[in-house]
């Protein structure tokens, strides 16, 4: 019987690691064993951080509802509490554009708003 070598599929696995280790310093983007390493932690990483992005995301959403509501004489907290009352389902993030791209509609809405609550 012949012998079966492995090499296509030995290159290949190298390949496809040493493609996802390009750009990396030094050994890590060269050697096969670090590279590995290098990938899987590079891998582990991002997987954390796509969550975190959302977390850090909505935290600087509140950030910028927070000064618009200050400007206006008001806390983000009852803000939120009176667009609530009001019925108005925006999320932060959409709140956050409106006041940095258009003072004037989110000056109605938080008019509206603060009116609603009152009532």
């Amino acid at each position: 019987m012949p012998r079966v070598k492995n090499t296509p599929a030995k290159l290949k696995r190298r390949k496809r690691i040493l493609k996802r280790a390009e750009g990396y310093w030094g050994t890590r983007h060269r050697c096969l064993r670090i590279a590995r390493e290098a990938v899987l932690k590079a891998e582990e990483y991002a997987a954390r951080d796509r969550r975190a992005k959302k977390r850090d995301m909505r935290g600087l959403w509140i950030t910028r509802l927070n000064a618009a509501c200050h400007e206006r004489g008001t806390s983000y907290s009852r803000f939120i509490k009176t667009l609530k009352d009001a019925g108005v389902e925006m999320n932060r993030k959409q709140l956050s554009e409106l006041a940095i791209h258009d003072p004037g509609a989110f000056d109605e809405l938080f008019a509206a708003a603060t009116a609603a609550a009152g009532n």
